[in-house]
């Protein structure tokens, strides 16, 4: 059978191809989209990811584009799309870098959108201020946190040594890890992490020798005689067994599944508690969340109460307002909330912690009495760290790790970490 064309079937073909493709134009450029990014564990990621469902159910026409990475591998990510105007439109930050990248240009002032898309005024006002640089605010708080040891309860009980308290100090935890390690109840499993690298861990100790990471200048807030005192510490533990061998600990890439907790070679990491279901959901054994040691019986603890990290909305967004709209519903949804829990910290929002606390699982409920409870451990939030912070806390890393293998001494490692840190910062 032989079909015949018409020129007319033909024009009037071509005009119904056009009108769909101008249609197919016109869907295209009323769908809105946001690109998300942020850092975590799997967990985080699927619970973020059914939030930015509900968020698009509920506003049809925006579409969400999510993306996460671990820690070490997101912030040079981040620095790669900023500079190549390629960011995306919510920025996951953190509080050492918020600073940073606020002077930078990167990321857009929030204030107009306050009262108006961003209804806050029920958060903790030093939580607010804590996402401020220079008068200007630029992140939102996604929930309140403190640094914690992440603690194996089950090998604590199986080498019959009780779980560290509120008034354990360094030398008596050492003492604890290098018992857990001689009870020898699991292979290749030593009682600590080495938390030499750690800075959260660093900071909590200076803070209780009344000195901090950075001063209010924007300086480094200790010397290289406190820095050599902390890497003998750690160095000490090492030869006692009380924690990993450097080896062990250089499979930690700083993210929860490759810790030597998660990876069962210790009985104790060193994190933040935030991060206590994402841990205990990688773990067979039941973990528990305690406080850091203390220096002696009488220190001051370094404890503080910080926001976990915020979202904050890119500079090169082409809808600041769309994005200020999906932060809003990221903290203060009841839906939003409820599949979020505390993953990301206590919600700021006393309306939100009022309806989430009777969902709480056993997990969450501790992280709220952990972060909740620390009393007098915990003391005034620092200033936020200053540009270059970021950078520092890759050569305490660096520096840790050469300490650890015996490259540098603890003396050598404090000289060297205080002149690298200095340096970083002098450049801003």
């Amino acid at each position: 059978m032989t079909h015949k064309i018409s020129r007319r079937s033909v024009l009037a073909g071509g005009a119904a191809l056009l009108s769909m493709s101008a249609m197919a134009r016109s869907t295209l450029a009323q769908e809105a989209r946001l690109r998300v990014l942020w850092w975590g564990s799997q967990a985080r990621a699927d619970r973020t990811n059914k939030v930015n469902q509900l968020f698009q159910e509920q506003n049809a026409g925006v579409a969400i584009n999510g993306e996460f990475l671990g820690w070490s591998d997101y912030w040079p990510r981040l620095a790669t799309q900023v500079a190549g105007r390629n960011a995306p439109d919510i920025i996951q930050m953190d509080y050492r870098y918020i600073v940073e990248y606020a002077r930078r240009g990167a990321l857009a002032p929030l204030d107009d959108y306050l009262g108006s898309v961003l209804k806050v005024e029920d958060f903790d006002q030093v939580q607010i201020k804590g996402g401020s640089v220079d008068g200007k605010l630029y992140g939102i708080s996604l929930g309140a946190n403190s640094a914690a040891m992440m603690v194996n309860a089950a090998a604590f009980e199986e080498a019959g040594v009780d779980l560290p308290s509120p008034s354990t100090t360094w030398e008596e935890m050492a003492k604890i890890g290098a018992e857990i390690t001689q009870a020898g109840k699991r292979k290749g499993f030593y009682g600590l992490s080495d938390g030499s690298a750690v800075e959260p861990l660093l900071e909590n100790w200076l803070r209780q020798r009344g000195k901090a990471l950075f001063t209010a200048e924007g300086k480094i807030g200790y010397d290289a005689n406190d820095a050599a005192e902390w890497f003998t510490m750690w160095q000490n533990m090492r030869e006692a067994k009380a924690c990993v061998p450097p080896d062990v600990q250089a499979l930690d890439q700083y993210t929860v599944e490759t810790s030597p907790l998660s990876l069962g070679k210790s009985a104790a990491s060193f994190a933040h508690s935030n991060q206590f279901v994402a841990y205990q959901g990688v773990s067979k054994d039941k973990l528990a969340l305690r406080s850091h040691p203390l220096i002696s019986k009488d220190s001051k603890g370094g404890h503080y109460r910080k926001p976990s990290m915020f979202f904050s909305v890119a500079a090169q967004t082409k809808d600041p307002e769309l994005g200020a709209k999906y932060v809003n519903f990221f903290v203060k949804d009841p839906k939003a909330a409820e599949i979020l829990g505390v993953e990301r910290g206590v919600p700021e929002s006393s309306a939100v912690r009022e309806a989430l606390a009777p969902t709480l699982d056993e997990l969450g409920r501790a992280m709220l009495d952990y972060v909740s409870g620390l009393g007098p451990l915990a003391g005034e939030l620092p200033p936020p760290p200053p540009s270059g912070a970021g950078e520092a806390e890759f050569a305490l890393r660096n520096v840790a790790e050469q300490v650890g293998f015996g490259q540098l001494d603890a003396k050598q490692g404090g000289e060297t970490l205080v002149n690298e840190v200095s340096q970083i910062l002098a450049r801003g």
